[in-house]
Formats: C-alpha cells, sequence, structure tokens
C-alpha cells in the first residue's frame, strides 16, 4: 500500500487511464465512509528544477488537465514562496506514483518575488492553502502572516487571501474582516494558527475560508480536556470580494499527552472542502510533542442551521449561538499506517465504479523525521 517512486519531468507524454477524470467540481450527496486506497512518500529534500520539494501544505484538483497544485509553505527561506504543479498516478490500488510537473514562484503586486523573513518579515508570506477556479482559470491561496511580538522584536504580518494567475502573477487579494489583523495585545489571530483552508462552493461564486485556531476574543487553544474551543469560518464573495457570513466551529480536545506535559501540543483545522450544500469536509489535525504522528480525523460539517456570527466580537462572551454541527467520518488512527503532519485535502478523480476519490498532503515540515505523503480515499456513499 506503500509505495516510494517520484518521477520528476517537464513534459509528460501519457495519462492514467484507470480512473476518470470530471471538468465539473464534484459535489458528494452523502458520505458514508472513506477507504483508504494507498499512500506514496516523496524522498526528502527531493530537488526539482533547483527548488527543494517540501512545506506541502495545500493542494487542489483541476480534473480537465488531470494536475494537481500545491502550495509550498517555505515562507522564501530555502527557495522563493511558490508552488508546484504534479501529476498522481492512481488506480484502484492506490497511488502508482508522484510526478512534478513544474514550479511556479509567486509575486507581490509589484510583481517582485517575496523576500524571505532575513530581508523583509513584514512582506514575508506564510502560505497554507490553493484552491484551482476553473471558470476563471486562476488560483486563490492564503498566507498565514506573522505575529512575532517581543521586547526588541515586534513583527506584525496580516494574512491574506490573494487570487493570483497560473504563472504566480498577482491580481488582487480579499479584504480582511478587523478580527484577523494582527495586533501587538492579545487580540484578533494568534501566531500560526490563521487562514489555513479555503475552498470554493460548487459553482465557483462564493468561498469559505477557515482560522486554524480561536481568535484571542473568541476563548482559549484547544486543550487536553473537552474545553469550548471555537474557530470561525468565513463567507466571501468571491466577485466582490466581500465577505458575506461567519460560522462558529467547535474544535476536538488534544488527541494525546505531550512529553514533557509542557511542551507544544495543538489541535486545529488545517483544511476544508466544499462537498455542497452548505456543507464542508473539515480535517482536525492533532499533534502532540514526543509522538511523531499526527492524529487526522475527518468530520462532515452542516452549516445549515448555524447562527451568522459576523458581528459577535466574542464567543467566550456572547455565547448565544448555533454552532455548525459535525459528524466525524473518519478518524485515520484506526488505520494502523503512519499518518505525519497532513494539511492540505482535495477531490481527486472519479473511480470506475463512479464513486469520488479524496487525495491528502502532508507538510514535512522540511524535517528529516517527517514526511512529504499522499494518501488516496475512496469516498464511500
Amino acid at each position: 500500500m506503500k509505495g516510494v517512486l517520484v518521477i520528476c519531468l517537464s513534459v509528460l507524454l501519457f495519462a492514467c487511464a484507470a480512473i476518470k477524470n470530471s471538468q465539473q467540481q464534484p459535489t458528494v450527496s452523502s458520505i458514508a465512509a472513506l477507504k483508504l486506497l494507498g499512500e506514496i512518500d516523496v524522498p526528502h529534500n527531493l530537488q526539482f528544477k533547483n527548488t527543494t520539494i517540501g512545506g506541502l501544505s495545500g493542494i487542489d484538483y483541476d480534473s480537465a488537465n488531470n494536475l494537481y497544485y500545491l502550495i509550498c509553505d517555505d515562507r522564501s527561506s530555502i527557495n522563493a514562496a511558490r508552488l508546484y504543479t504534479a501529476k498522481l498516478f492512481t488506480s484502484t490500488k492506490g497511488i502508482d506514483s508522484v510526478a512534478f510537473v513544474d514550479v511556479t514562484f509567486l509575486h507581490q503586486q509589484n510583481g517582485a518575488l517575496y523576500p524571505n523573513n532575513k530581508q523583509n518579515p513584514s512582506k514575508t508570506p506564510d502560505p497554507e492553502a490553493i484552491r484551482y477556479n476553473a471558470v476563471t482559470k486562476q488560483l486563490i491561496w492564503t498566507s498565514e502572516g506573522e505575529r512575532i511580538v517581543k521586547p526588541n522584536d515586534t513583527v506584525l504580518a496580516n494574512p491574506a487571501i490573494t487570487t493570483i494567475t497560473t504563472n504566480g502573477k498577482y491580481i488582487d487579494t480579499f479584504k480582511l474582516p478587523l478580527q484577523l489583523i494582527m495586533q501587538a495585545t492579545n487580540k484578533g489571530p494568534r501566531q500560526n494558527g490563521v487562514l489555513e483552508g479555503l475552498t470554493f462552493t460548487n459553482n465557483y461564486k462564493q468561498l469559505y475560508v477557515n482560522v486554524e485556531e480561536p481568535l484571542y476574543e473568541d476563548g482559549l487553544r484547544a486543550m487536553l480536556t473537552d474545553t469550548t474551543a471555537w474557530i470561525r469560518i468565513f463567507k466571501y464573495d468571491v466577485t466582490t470580494k466581500k465577505q458575506l457570513k461567519q460560522y462558529a466551529y467547535k474544535l476536538d480536545p488534544i488527541a494525546y499527552a505531550a512529553t514533557p506535559a509542557d511542551a507544544f501540543k495543538i489541535n486545529g483545522v488545517p483544511d476544508i472542502l466544499s462537498i455542497g450544500n452548505n456543507k464542508l469536509l473539515v480535517m482536525e489535525r492533532s499533534f502532540s510533542t514526543g509522538r511523531l504522528p499526527c492524529t487526522i480525523k475527518i468530520y462532515e460539517a452542516d452549516l445549515n442551521g448555524a447562527t451568522n456570527i459576523r458581528n459577535n466580537p466574542s464567543l467566550q462572551h456572547r455565547t448565544k449561538f448555533t454552532p455548525a454541527s459535525k459528524r466525524l467520518i473518519l478518524n485515520l488512527d484506526s488505520l494502523g499506517v503512519f499518518t505525519d503532519n497532513v494539511e492540505g485535502m482535495t477531490f481527486g478523480p472519479t473511480l470506475p465504479n463512479g464513486h469520488r476519490t479524496l487525495v491528502f498532503v502532508a507538510d514535512n515540515n522540511f524535517a528529516v523525521f517527517e514526511k512529504t505523503q499522499f494518501f488516496l480515499f475512496e469516498i464511500v456513499p
């Protein structure tokens, strides 16, 4: 079920015929289960077109061209901020191979590449999510920004939602609500816990984006006990780039205690995926120091009936609201396979039996003890 073959090609002269492709953005009326078909690892620090492959934190699928877009959260420290395109050769038996096709560097509004944090920390991005708009043939990506507050070192870089061409050229950005502006006081977003997930609705006219962890005003981060850790899901109009609504989603507790007990641990939402009818697949990722695998849970979240909390400034003080409901579909711990820092998910091709597939990607953080992984799942209705 596991492979290590990775092919790097500039031009691909063949395609996988075992799985059919669809040019329409898929919807799923029901999900009874997710069946793991296979997993494949990319060699550590694989070199491709003078760049280092790693840090793959977001993925999306262009079904018309059988092409995957993968954004890298390198923060321009190894190579300039970038995305990759790749092809996955898949069958009902799993993933046969991964072929990286090209690398595209991200450009600022002035046309320049993004700097690293030594060159200009206030302009250094932290890319996390990416989606392809099949109508406009454009890409949209998110950056978490930066929040460093120290007596002699304060860096405040706002998160961003940016539209670009497929060759990385800047087009426009979305206006952020005040809740997402970085602040030196304990208000607004936490460091490295901001815009992690992104998904279009099925007609590409609206999109959802989420914060990974609770805003300071909304209460505590997830803990080992069943605390009330709320994140916000923001709904935007794609054409006007205006915010429409916000919804509350409750995080699970952290899955495992850290070693030592006071070491870093987290549970948050690294990605979301629209399945139609105001429902989302929500990925929760829990990590605790001292345990290499991450606990990855996939939930179905239903926004129907959830309160629009756009005008609620604090979910810990104004508690009369209805959050999105959630239903567990799969805890990857139950599969008996190693799951690293899985951060991205997308629909993949359709199987011969008509079932949709899901593809996950794991961000190795460029660490030798972490893996860049791809997982292929069959959606069982």
